[in-house]
Formats: C-alpha cells, structure tokens, sequence
C-alpha cells in the first residue's frame, strides 16, 4: 500500500439512509454539523443520503420511484410547455 495517499482526519460517521431509515457506521472524512447515536450509545457526526444500498432497487430487487426533488413534476411540466409552444 502507498504511503501518505490517504487522508488522515478519518473518523466513524453515522450514515443514514432517507428512503429507507436504514443506518450504517463507517469511517469516511466527509463533513457534517448534525449529530447522531449509534447502537452502542455512543454520539458520531450523522450524515443523511438520498440512496444507499438498503434502498437501491439494484441491491433490493424492487422496483420504486424516488423523486425528492420533484425531477419528475418539472420535466413534465417542460415537455407540456414544448407541446404547446
């Protein structure tokens, strides 16, 4: 393994999935005010995903739509305005 290629203010974060509610402890350097418990009692820096493994369709073999953005409202609203105009 390389040496001093990996960066050094790692730490464990608590992961959580907004789909699904599902949680997982990583370690990971990204960076987050919020806060969070883990299992064993113990508060980490608390990160919230879109879509993680728990809730990828790819991973859970169902099918489901996943619109927190409102992607789908907007396009149709673009393809109803090109129909007119």
């Amino acid at each position: 393994m390389k040496k001093d290629i990996h960066p050094a203010d790692h730490r464990p974060v608590i992961f959580e999935d907004s789909s699904s509610g599902a949680t997982f402890l990583i370690h990971s350097t990204v960076e987050t005010n919020a806060k969070g418990t883990w299992e064993d009692g113990k508060e980490y820096p608390l990160f919230h995903i879109e879509i993680s493994s728990a809730s990828h369709p790819f991973y859970t073999g169902q099918a489901k739509s996943i619109d927190t953005e409102g992607r789908i409202e907007k396009f149709r609203a673009r393809a109803a305005a090109a129909k007119k105009g």
